[in-house]
């Protein structure tokens, strides 16, 4: 470990560069999830900068959930996995709906393809399955939350059925980010009410083996959500800002 070429650094903002590195490394896989970063100390001395610089990275990576700090045992990175690193970024999600109509672009994108797969691979015990999601759908319509909850299981059932690793990775990344627009959306009583008329669509799709059908249903749910978004993020603007017709 401390054969890590760690870098060093002469120009502020020191701590910003630390974190930059340490990150780097990450990436290359020369640091891996457990591992324990050197002491505070040789971490200074191996960096050439202060130990205040090296606590000041630490702590922010810290609350990125990079790494852990355990008082006595050191510093070490996390799990890094992705509902971990991204569990903060729900007050992103607070700050503007643009965020999550961005996020439903690239949803757009993969999800479709993804029923496309799923289409393929669909298995008459997978459909029992999502009949039984659409069910407890309807039975939750007036509980956000649960509804919630079952949409998430229904989504996640048909990626799993994608068979595809890297869009299935690439979207499982997404999924807490999922989560928090959907916790916006699912408020909305008549887009609870088309998500259900959606999914019985959907599964219709995937029950007759049809690729093309299934993407189609997919990215048309998917814009029912985004027309629901806009006009709630619409609607917010008028009431922040008094906008109105009237002079």
């Amino acid at each position: 470990m401390t054969n890590l070429d760690f870098g060093t650094f002469n120009r502020d903002p020191l701590s910003d560069k630390v974190v930059e590195r340490l990150i780097d490394l990450i990436k290359a896989q020369q640091l891996l999830p457990g591992d324990r970063l050197p002491p505070e100390r040789e971490l200074a001395e191996t960096m050439g900068v202060s130990r205040p610089v090296i606590r000041s990275a630490l702590h922010a990576l810290s609350i990125m959930k990079i790494v852990e700090i355990r008082r006595k045992a050191g510093t070490f990175i996390t799990s890094l996995k992705p509902e971990q690193l991204v569990e903060h970024l729900e007050f992103v999600f607070t700050l503007s709906d643009s965020t999550y109509l961005d996020l439903l672009k690239v949803r757009k994108v993969i999800e479709p393809a993804l029923a496309e797969f799923a289409a393929r691979n669909v298995t008459n015990e997978n459909i029992r399955k999502l009949e039984n999601c659409l069910e407890r759908s309807k039975a939750a319509i007036n509980d956000p939350q649960k509804f919630l909850e079952i949409d998430l299981e229904l989504h996640r059932i048909i990626f799993d059925l994608a068979q595809s690793p890297i869009l299935c990775s690439f979207m499982n990344s997404l999924v807490d980010l999922g989560i928090y627009s959907r916790s916006r959306t699912g408020m909305i009583p008549d887009l609870r009410q088309s998500t259900i008329e959606d999914h019985a669509a959907l599964i219709e799709a995937l029950k007759a083996r049809d690729p093309e059908a299934a993407s189609r249903v997919m990215r048309d749910h998917l814009t029912h959500v985004e027309d629901s978004l806009q006009q709630l993020a619409m609607s917010a603007k008028i009431h922040t800002y008094g906008v109105h017709d009237e002079q």
